[in-house]
């Protein structure tokens, strides 16, 4: 009777605790306090704000942090506020407290889990316990009464420390990978740094842009400006791909944004890892096209050498060394925003932090295809329907080019009509902020494209443009133009009084 009592009683016990410990741990969203010291400093952004953290993937927590550290004069100097992903030592901690007994460096990190709650912190050391020097003396129970009271109370507390350490270990195996949210394994090389010893003498200037991986800085280097874009260390994976491309063999072309160098700046949690390219005032043709119309030759201007820059990105160049072969890369987020304007309103190519090189002989490797900016992408990608191969992914991109000519074709001031305010493709059909079943529906299902003006077709180049154009858009992606024929054509229309007598 008593060990039928015992058995029910221990399940019991370990039943309930399983329950409540892979309960408490369901993501959630989180918010908590943001602060950035260098950007508030230089720029007054990231100065005291409420940050709400993105849903986490399965298997991953939202945690609140604060790194800070002391002067020389004892006072707090907080570096960084925000949130954090995943890390073991954070759990069940409502009040943020650094207990590191002696803090690497002087600087302090302290998380929590509960929202805002790295308004408060503190350091409150705890050093280890002291080693016990002596032990209990053992009695031995001189009744079978008294052995089942023991075994009814020990069994339950041996099992319990028994599953508490097996799903301990579970747990911790299966986030571990995801601390700081930097990954272990990298899936880029990651780049050799600056070759000279200290860091380029680099003052940044003025933001310029932000973007999905990092902030752009107009930056003076020595006597000349350049662009710096600033990742931060989540997002280091996407610096590496961007250098990856760069330093390819043979890469360097007029119509692709000149790279200048990389560097990492910092560590841990204040790491910043910087692309340094050169720089453009105009800024992209995305925000170009907001304020400015342009000619019939302006228009020939951009658009040859912009499909110049991405013909060029998908060539590959045979090399009998080995070292000088350029593969053929495939950009995967084209768009106006990544297509930057000189001084001469001539175009290049940037932004390749999705970029996916094609090495001959090795297979793709890619087990995610649908990235991209919903928009711009093609019918294929939405309907996660890609074959996985060198060709279609080449396909992809001039389905967003035929978009990017589009918007050109819609500022623009040649054919006898009006010119619309700026509209990004597919705005008007699905507005500003559309979904991905949005765009499916339009774009998959409905099979819409933007509205090709009935004027246009007025003007004897647009009339061809618009015949490109339809052509790179196709819902069939084998019928679309290679950005090699688009050049062609093009230079056909640059090469031809139309482009060379503005037409009114």
């Amino acid at each position: 009777m008593v060990g039928s009592w015992c058995i029910k009683s221990t399940f019991l016990v370990v039943a309930c605790f399983c329950f409540g410990f892979l309960g408490a741990h369901v993501p959630h969203k989180l918010q908590c306090e943001f602060y950035n010291r260098s950007s508030c400093i230089s720029q007054g952004f990231g100065c005291d704000a409420v940050q709400e953290c993105a849903v986490p993937d399965a298997g991953k927590n939202n945690y609140c942090y604060v790194v800070w550290s002391n002067n020389s004069l004892g006072e707090i100097v907080v570096s960084l506020k925000g949130c954090f992903l995943s890390n073991v030592q954070c759990q069940n901690r409502t009040e943020c407290v650094e207990q590191n007994e002696n803090p690497n460096h002087n600087v302090f990190f302290c998380c929590c889990e509960r929202d805002l709650c790295n308004h408060n912190f503190s350091w409150q050391p705890q050093p280890a316990p002291p080693r016990p020097t002596s032990f209990p003396p053992v009695t031995t129970p001189r009744n079978s009464s008294m052995v089942s009271t023991i075994v009814c109370t020990i069994v339950p507390v041996v099992l319990l420390a028994v599953a508490i350490a097996v799903l301990y270990y579970v747990y911790r195996q299966r986030n571990l990978s995801h601390f700081n949210e930097v990954p272990i394994a990298e899936p880029h090389p990651l780049p050799q740094l600056s070759p000279i010893l200290d860091f380029r003498p680099i003052q940044l200037l003025e933001i310029k842009a932000r973007g999905r991986f990092g902030a752009v800085w107009k930056a003076q280097y020595k006597n000349e400006t350049v662009a710096v874009k600033i990742f931060p260390p989540q997002d280091k994976e996407s610096w590496a791909a961007e250098y990856e491309v760069y330093r390819l063999p043979r890469i360097s072309h007029e119509a692709i944004l000149q790279f200048v160098g990389v560097e990492k700046r910092g560590d841990n949690l204040q790491a910043e890892y910087w692309l340094i390219t050169a720089f453009h005032e105009r800024g992209s043709l995305c925000d170009y096209l907001k304020s400015n119309l342009v000619t019939w030759p302006e228009l020939c201007r951009i658009a040859e050498s912009m499909a110049r820059g991405l013909m060029h990105l998908h060539e590959e160049i045979p090399s009998p060394r080995g070292d000088l072969h350029k593969p053929a890369v495939a950009h995967r987020d084209f768009k106006s925003k990544n297509v930057l304007l000189r001084a001469d309103l001539s175009a290049c190519v940037a932004d390749f932090g999705l970029a996916l090189i094609f090495v001959p002989g090795k297979p793709c490797g890619d087990t995610h295809g649908q990235v991209g900016t919903r928009r711009y992408m093609a019918p294929e990608v939405l309907e996660g329907a890609i074959n996985f191969c060198r060709d279609s992914f080449l396909r992809i991109d001039m389905y967003a080019c035929g978009l990017v000519l589009w918007e050109l074709a819609s500022r623009c001031t040649g054919p006898d009509g009006p010119v619309s305010e700026y509209l990004l493709p597919f705005e008007e059909e699905v507005g500003q902020h559309p979904t991905l079943e949005d765009m499916q529906e339009c774009v998959v299902q409905k099979k819409v494209r933007p509205c090709l003006r009935e004027h246009w077709r007025s003007h004897p180049g647009m009339a061809v443009l618009c015949d490109t154009i339809e052509e790179c858009w196709d819902h069939d992606a084998e019928a679309r133009l290679s950005a090699s024929c688009v050049v062609e054509r093009l230079s056909m229309q640059a090469r031809s009084m139309s482009c060379t007598k503005e037409h009114i």
